[in-house]
């Protein structure tokens, strides 16, 4: 199909649309909350309960959790791309060929994640060495990411089903299936670290199993979906083919945004244990508020994908305007409470007066970009509800052109400078998202993108 004519994005809707805008990005959003921050809150409770282990663990698990995420999230094309897809299927009408789109996309993960176990086991001593961690931070940091490396598979597959089932404009289960991951990780970490005394491998493993139970929920749900639409559970070759070029444009941008937090990583382990302690702390913050600010970005793949499928052009730019204004109160608040709160949950991190006072500087960074991050994880979930993967990608190269030689050569001299960068990247994001978003290119109609 193609593209429709061109319509400011300021261009207001109907009063009558925005309210129904408001409703179902609120159903939507919600829920997809509670579901997006599981992971920041397995990460945020790991940093708690190491933290009290010591400078040094904790240090350690900064760096393994960096590398972690980095091998899980440059695949997260899984959901992205799923959401879409699925979503424009059911926009046409057609439920069936919706849910056997995400069985494809589950396969492929499984597939996926073969190569990347073997990796993450095996390379596991030079990875850490590369990201410049202490002698004394080191090997709890090997054997975290060592560990961790066994749940690779099911975060994976829990990726792809979360895809299937935003697609379907179901984001409650994921809701419920996260809750109960996070309170069996939670009570699992701290029995295994405190109670069998096996220290940062304890919290790995809790996480794992935690991973796996999530799976296997996962995993139910779409089975009994397949039954009830008559879809197949077997492997299609052309299907998951399809599934993985579709998903190339958004590794390309995921593969990007993954580099800027390993170098922000990589500079901060180099500036000593206090400030790659310090940014471990920052950083779980960070990424428990991006995906609070990335529910609205989720509501916005089903939406906008829904909407073109169904050749509602008209539709989705309103709904893409109410999701920006959404965007941007949300990124007030969530900086405010970022700034207000400081004294309440810091403690909870850390009891090193050091590490305290560094985050104290930093945390005011943090919080006055959270209105611009509104706005980008909105416009960056619109564009990939379009399947607007290929302008993603260059944006992402582009911002990432940008912010390396500033993050290593300015960011170098203090975690606040390095923060500094990363602002400035946001920005960067926000002006290529906001001119794309502002034409009428990526509004693309019909059951797939062609």
């Amino acid at each position: 199909m193609r593209p429709t004519s061109p319509r400011r994005l300021d261009a207001p809707p109907a009063p009558g649309r925005r309210t129904r805008n408001d409703r179902e990005i609120l159903a939507l959003a919600l829920p997809a909350f509670g579901a997006l921050i599981a992971e920041p809150l397995f990460l945020m409770a790991d940093s708690a309960i190491v933290g009290h282990l010591g400078t040094a663990q904790l240090a350690g698990l900064g760096v393994a959790a960096a590398l972690l995420a980095t091998l899980v999230n440059v695949f997260v094309f899984l959901a992205y791309a799923t959401t879409a897809a699925v979503a424009r299927r059911v926009g046409s009408g057609d439920r069936r060929a919706a849910v056997q789109q995400g069985i494809d996309g589950i396969w492929l993960a499984s597939i996926l994640s073969v190569p990347v176990v073997a990796a993450a086991t095996t390379l596991a001593p030079g990875l850490v060495h590369l990201f410049g961690a202490s002698p004394t931070a080191t090997p709890y940091a090997v054997d975290y990411l060592r560990i961790s490396a066994l749940g690779i598979p099911a975060m994976l597959i829990v990726l792809a089903a979360t895809g299937v089932l935003r697609g379907l404009q179901d984001t409650r289960t994921p809701l419920v299936v996260a809750v109960a991951g996070f309170g069996a990780n939670l009570l699992m970490n701290i029995g295994l670290v405190y109670g069998a005394g096996l220290g940062i491998a304890g919290s790995a493993l809790g996480t794992v199993l935690a991973q796996w139970g999530m799976a296997a929920a996962y995993l139910t749900v779409v089975v009994r979906g397949a039954r009830r639409t008559g879809a197949s559970l077997s492997p299609d070759l052309a299907g998951i083919r399809a599934c993985a070029t579709a998903g190339a444009p958004l590794l390309v941008r995921t593969l990007s945004l993954r580099a800027v937090l390993l170098i922000a990583t990589a500079v901060a382990a180099r500036l000593g244990n206090t400030a790659m302690a310090s940014q471990q702390v920052v950083m779980s913050l960070w990424t428990f508020l991006a995906f609070a600010l990335d529910a609205i970005a989720i509501a916005g793949q089903a939406i906008i994908g829904r909407c073109l499928g169904a050749s509602d052009a008209m539709g989705a730019r309103a709904a893409t305007r109410r999701m920006v204004e959404w965007g941007i109160g949300t990124g007030i608040v969530l900086g405010a409470l970022l700034l207000l709160a400081r004294p309440l949950y810091l403690p909870l991190f850390t009891a090193d007066p050091a590490v305290q006072h560094q985050l104290d500087a930093v945390l005011v960074i943090a919080a006055a970009t959270q209105p611009v991050c509104g706005v980008v994880f909105v416009l960056d979930g619109v564009l990939m509800g379009a399947g607007d993967g290929p302008y993603l990608a260059w944006a992402m190269l582009a911002t990432l052109a940008a912010y390396a030689p500033v993050a290593l050569t300015i960011g170098s001299g203090s975690l606040v400078a390095l923060w500094g960068a990363i602002a400035l990247c946001m920005v960067v994001r926000l002006l290529f998202l906001g001119l794309r978003a502002r034409t009428g290119a990526w509004l693309v109609t019909g059951a797939v993108r062609a």
